[in-house]
C-alpha cells in the first residue's frame, strides 16, 4: 500500500521543528502501509498533549479524548467492533502519569490493541515540567532544584502484569522503529510500544545524541518468551535496552474473554438493536 494514503492535506502541525513526534508519525505510517491496512480500517485514540495530536496527522478514524484517558475508550471500540486494527497513542505524560491506573488495567485485561507511547522524559504541552519518566537531577522550572522522584518503569510494571508484548524503540533509528510497530500491531493482544524521543524545546537533557549514547539493543541471546530476562532487561537503567523485551502468544484477549462473544461472533456493533430489549433491561435494573 502506498503510505500517501494515510496524508492529510491542508493540516497544519503544531510540533515544533526537530521534534521526535515527526519520527513517530513518519515510522507508524510506513508500518500501516507495509501491514496493508486500510485508514478505514484504522482507529487512532489519544489523550490530551502534544504526543496526542498524532492522530490528527494521519488519515484514520480518530477518538480524541481526556487527559490520561486514551486506553479505556481504545479498549471499548476493540470490544465493540474486533475487525477494527486500534492504536492508543500519547506522551508520557497522558499515559503514565493521569493514565497511570488504565495503563495497568489494560495490561490486565489484555485488548488486542497497540499502545504507542512518546517518551520525552518530560510533560511538553505544558512547558516542560518533569513527567512520570523524567531521571532524577532533571532541572525544569517546576523543578529548579532538580527532579528526585526515580522515574517510572512502564516495561517493568508491563511485564510483572503480563503484558503480552512489550517493546522500547528510540525514534532516532527510524527503521528499527518501524519493525518494531509493525511488530506489535501484528501481536495479538495488548501491545506497549515505548518510543524514546526528544523534546528539543523543553528537555535539554535527554536529545537525539544522549539517547544515542544510553541505548544498546537487545542482543541475540535474548529470549523475548522468557520473562524473567525481559524482567531483567527492563530493569537497567545505566545503558536503556531497546528492542522487543517480551512475548507471550498464548494469553486470550479481552474480546476473547468478554461472555458477548461466548456464543455469537458477530461484532456488537453490527447486531441488530432492539429497542424493546433495551427497555426491560432499563427497567430491570431500576424496579
Amino acid at each position: 500500500m502506498d503510505v500517501s494514503r494515510f496524508d492529510m492535506s491542508g493540516i497544519e502541525i503544531a510540533w515544533c521543528p526537530g521534534c521526535g513526534d515527526f519520527g513517530i508519525l513518519s515510522s507508524l505510517k510506513k508500518s500501516l502501509a507495509e501491514l496493508d491496512i486500510a485508514p478505514e480500517k484504522l482507529v487512532m485514540v489519544s489523550g490530551i498533549g502534544q504526543a496526542a495530536k498524532m492522530p490528527h496527522y494521519l488519515k484514520c478514524n480518530v477518538f480524541n479524548g481526556l487527559h490520561g484517558r486514551a486506553l479505556p475508550p481504545a479498549t471499548a471500540i476493540k470490544a465493540v467492533n474486533p475487525g477494527l486494527t486500534v492504536i492508543a497513542a500519547s506522551g508520557d505524560g497522558d499515559m503514565y502519569g493521569e493514565g497511570g491506573n488504565h495503563f495497568m488495567n489494560t495490561v490486565r485485561r489484555n485488548p488486542d490493541i497497540t499502545n504507542i507511547v512518546h517518551n520525552n522524559m518530560i510533560y511538553g504541552l505544558t512547558k516542560g515540567q518533569a513527567s512520570p519518566t523524567s531521571r532524577p537531577g532533571l532541572v525544569t522550572p517546576i523543578q529548579p532544584g532538580g527532579v528526585v522522584n526515580e522515574p517510572f518503569n512502564p516495561l517493568a510494571v508491563a511485564i510483572s502484569l503480563d503484558a503480552s508484548f512489550v517493546a522500547r524503540a528510540f525514534i532516532g533509528d527510524a527503521e528499527e522503529t518501524k519493525d518494531i510497530i509493525k511488530q506489535a500491531i501484528s501481536h495479538k493482544g495488548y501491545a506497549l510500544v515505548d518510543i524514546l524521543q526528544p523534546c528539543v524545546s523543553f528537555n535539554k537533557s535527554n536529545t537525539y545524541k544522549w539517547f544515542k549514547d544510553n541505548t544498546v539493543y537487545l542482543d541475540d541471546s535474548h529470549d523475548p518468551e522468557n520473562k524473567i530476562m525481559a524482567l531483567e532487561k527492563a530493569l537497567e537503567v545505566d545503558k536503556l535496552p531497546l528492542g522487543v523485551f517480551y512475548t507471550k502468544k498464548s494469553k486470550a484477549t479481552f474480546e476473547e474473554n468478554i461472555t458477548i462473544y461466548k456464543n455469537d461472533s458477530t461484532p456488537v456493533s453490527k447486531r441488530t438493536r432492539s429497542k424493546e430489549s433495551i427497555r426491560k433491561l432499563i427497567a430491570s435494573q431500576t424496579a
